[in-house]
């Protein structure tokens, strides 16, 4: 955790990842993150693991954990008269109130933008939703596979044309990016209004993050008036042989990204021991190689099937151009950079035991970050009411109302 964002207070009332993503990001970056959960039920990804739909990992929620590591978590029912106005007490002290509720929630739980606003006009509101807060389908549920994978476009994108079935989606794909967003728009709305004293009301969806993501396609969907965008022949008959995959000896991959091919080709030709086509004058130049580009694809898939994928990670080590292994995501947990970097932190968990999650993306400082794990369900009730001002003996006639945990 770094103090970047030291004395800002978020207060999130959502479920699942994209959006608690968003509060575990600026958790990171120091914002005091206060997790309201239902007394009875808490997230409900909190029982993804022993539902059997995720794996379990012997004890560690890594749902829970990636998504709400630093915050701090109360079991407040928002539906009760007495939680209720324990949230908008909590909202007077906030600076953004995070959700991703639906309107009908929002509206019967009364925590709609007037309702927050009537308590505290300066706070930044932000909405994460499926498909935006406006047209027709404003208040219909969405999720990451729906909302991002289906609707965007991303998975038809990625499938091709002899596939019998669609790409299915990983899980919580366009969540995490939709989440970096959110953080981005927070940390905007939390300068203007450190800079000009006007507060914003943010809002992120799952489709327009996938639209973001999938940009260049759209934009050349419309274009040209085509459904999908295909680059060139496919693997065998590629605009650039060397932005292309290669298969090893032992049947792994090797990706080629020589964008500036005339300025590596001589390079790549003496790391390959193929010297000779440097000056071969079917591929010595950009033009030359796209007239001859399956011969090219042909010599260069026999090339790589010479050798397996530890010999060639070896031989290309050295080669200026861009390239890299296809990686599980095993390997990729165990890539050297990503040690060097410190881009999966190791936890303390409060038993004493310890796990790894995924660092956001931004350092600052030139210093990896340092996690803290998610709160148990409902775990800093009692600690955040009393920095509410709360004495003990009203703690515990909320807790006998079952307005708190």
């Amino acid at each position: 955790m770094t103090d970047l964002m030291r004395g800002v207070r978020i207060l999130e009332v959502a479920q699942w990842w994209f959006v608690p993503a968003a509060g575990a990001l600026l958790a990171d970056w120091g914002a005091d993150v206060i997790k309201v959960e239902h007394p009875d039920t808490g997230d409900g990804q909190r029982g993804l693991m022993t539902s059997g739909l995720v794996a379990n990992t012997g004890g560690v929620n890594f749902m829970m954990e990636q998504s709400n590591r630093g915050k701090r978590s109360v079991g407040i029912d928002i539906a009760h008269p007495e939680g209720r106005e324990l949230i908008y007490r909590l909202a007077e002290t906030a600076d953004v109130f995070l959700t991703n509720f639906l309107p009908p929630a929002r509206k019967k739980l009364q925590i709609d933008l007037e309702d927050i606003r009537a308590r505290n006009p300066e706070i930044i509101y932000v909405r994460g939703s499926g498909q935006g807060v406006r047209g027709p389908h404003a208040e219909k549920a969405g999720y990451d596979a729906v909302s991002f994978w289906a609707r965007g476009g991303i998975g038809d994108a990625l499938t091709r044309p002899s596939d019998e079935v669609p790409v299915g989606p990983r899980a919580a794909f366009g969540d995490s990016i939709g989440a970096m967003t959110i953080a981005g728009g927070i940390a905007a709305a939390l300068f203007r209004r450190a800079q000009h004293g006007e507060t914003s009301v943010v809002d992120i969806s799952l489709l327009s993050t996938a639209m973001w993501t999938l940009g260049p396609d759209l934009v050349v969907s419309k274009l040209m008036g085509i459904d999908k965008m295909f680059v060139g022949g496919g693997r065998g008959a590629p605009p650039n042989p060397v932005v292309n995959s290669y298969q090893t000896k032992d049947e792994r991959w090797i990706m080629l990204n020589l964008l500036q091919a005339d300025r590596w080709w001589p390079d790549f030709c003496r790391h390959i021991d193929k010297p000779e086509l440097i000056e071969d004058p079917r591929f010595v130049d950009m033009k030359a190689r796209f007239e001859n580009r399956e011969a090219c694809v042909a010599i260069l898939d026999e090339v790589f099937r010479s050798r397996t994928y530890e010999e060639w990670k070896l031989k290309l080590d050295t080669m200026e151009g861009a390239w890299a292994p296809w990686q599980t995501p095993k390997e990729t947990t165990e890539d050297p950079q990503v040690e060097a970097n410190g881009y999966m932190p190791t936890v303390e968990a409060a038993d004493g035991g310890s796990f790894q999650l995924v660092a956001n993306p931004v350092q600052f400082d030139e210093t990896p970050p340092t996690l803290q794990p998610a709160p148990e369900h409902g775990q800093h009730t009692e600690e955040v009411l009393l920095d509410l001002g709360l004495e003990w003996e009203e703690i515990a006639r909320h807790k006998e109302s079952g307005a708190v945990l």
